[in-house]
């Protein structure tokens, strides 16, 4: 992070969402003697919806308590109409097609980073949030994202599709901390939010659960659920986006355990395999498209990438491969087979290290960029170069 000197003279803005991180953000950076300008972006359900539990009022609450205690402004910024537009708009987009998207990763770009930025973040020099991660500059003065020393909350995989020009105006006042640290310091600064849990689900939508948030949109349409070996038809299914490359759980079928191996979103099928590991619910190696480059456009061959949020990172090799429609492929082979690689995720790719992070692209794997014989479902399966 910037010196306290370098800070004390930028205009900051602080997203304060009522948690517990944001709220050390704003406490640790009046300890610095900088008094930010909070900012609590309003987002919950549609107006006819409501009959969803969210917790907005009481986030709300918490950020006007800390904001208070520490004699900072806090304003309520509105990007309602943005979110259910841009993010669930992207969201219903990729489901429809079979694929997984991750909504919390385009909520960072279009929303805390875009929306926000249109509306009020344009008059800061700097946009604070309370992400666990971490920046750099090197010695061509070029601004790069790093990780969190806490590899279970590391958040880098979260801002790996920010636009460049956002990362220049981001900065992350605890990404030098572990969960526990902040902790501890929410308890010695006894703030309000302390004691309160993390958020889980998608951002913005409280206690909303995904499968709620998905019928909403897309109601339910029955389908077959098919064992891919065997063509044999095991049970159904009430809708092919409900269900993921990779899931196990849920599935509602008997004699399991099934993992869902791949999909045909145009016949409405789930694929699945039988056994506790089956071969077909791996891929080693996929395609990835649509590269967001965060500082430099030139990547290594030999990488770290994640391909969910875990604290697992895998050793790969990056291949580009030729640029078709203006947009970036690469191939990437990992050095073990992977559980669960599902196109619409986004792989993340960090050096060797797993130290500065250089961007995101989403997985595709489609019958007509890997080799195999032709199909119609979506996902690896033992197929397609896998």
């Amino acid at each position: 992070m910037m010196t306290i000197d370098q800070l004390q003279t930028k205009r900051i803005a602080l997203l304060l969402s009522g948690g517990v991180d944001s709220s050390v953000v704003l406490a640790e950076l009046c300890r610095l003697g900088v008094k930010p300008d909070c900012f609590y972006i309003k987002i919950g359900p549609e107006e006819d919806h409501t009959d969803w539990d969210c917790t907005a009022e009481e986030d709300l609450e918490m950020a006007t308590a800390v904001a208070k205690r520490y004699g900072c402004p806090l304003e309520v910024v509105d990007c309602h109409r943005d979110y259910w537009s841009q993010v669930t708009r992207y969201t219903m987009d990729k489901v429809r097609q079979g694929l997984t998207p991750n909504p919390d990763v385009m909520c960072n770009r279009l929303i805390k980073f875009g929306a926000f930025h249109q509306k009020r973040g344009h008059d800061y020099d700097l946009i604070a949030t309370g992400h666990y991660a971490q920046t750099e500059t090197d010695s061509q003065g070029r601004k790069w994202l790093t990780t969190s020393p806490d590899p279970v909350k590391d958040q880098t995989d979260f801002l790996a599709q920010i636009h460049p020009w956002q990362l220049q105006k981001a900065i992350f006042p605890i990404g030098g901390y572990t969960k526990q640290q902040v902790r501890l310091l929410a308890q010695t600064y006894h703030l309000p939010s302390a004691a309160r849990r993390d958020s889980q689900g998608i951002c913005f939508l409280g206690r909303i659960s995904y499968a709620d948030y998905l019928r909403r949109y897309l109601g339910e349409q029955r389908g077959d659920v098919v064992e891919l070996e065997t063509g044999r038809v095991v049970g159904q299914h009430r809708g092919h986006w409900f269900h993921t490359i990779g899931q196990r759980k849920g599935m509602g079928l008997g004699g399991g355990p099934w993992f869902v191996v791949s999909k045909d979103p145009s016949a409405n099928i789930v694929y699945v395999s039988h056994g506790y590991d089956p071969q077909t619910a791996y891929c080693q190696q996929f395609l990835v498209r649509d590269f967001n480059y965060l500082t430099d456009r030139s990547l290594p061959t030999s990488v770290t990438i994640k391909i969910r949020h875990t604290p697992d990172v895998l050793k790969a090799t990056l291949e580009p491969l030729d640029n078709v429609d203006q947009v970036d492929r690469f191939r990437v082979t990992a050095e073990q087979p992977i559980h669960g690689v599902a196109p619409g995720q986004f792989c993340v790719v960090y050096d060797q290290h797993h130290h500065r992070c250089f961007g995101s692209g989403e997985i595709a794997l489609t019958p007509s960029t890997l080799s195999g014989p032709p199909a119609q479902a979506s996902g690896c399966g033992g197929r397609w170069g896998c």
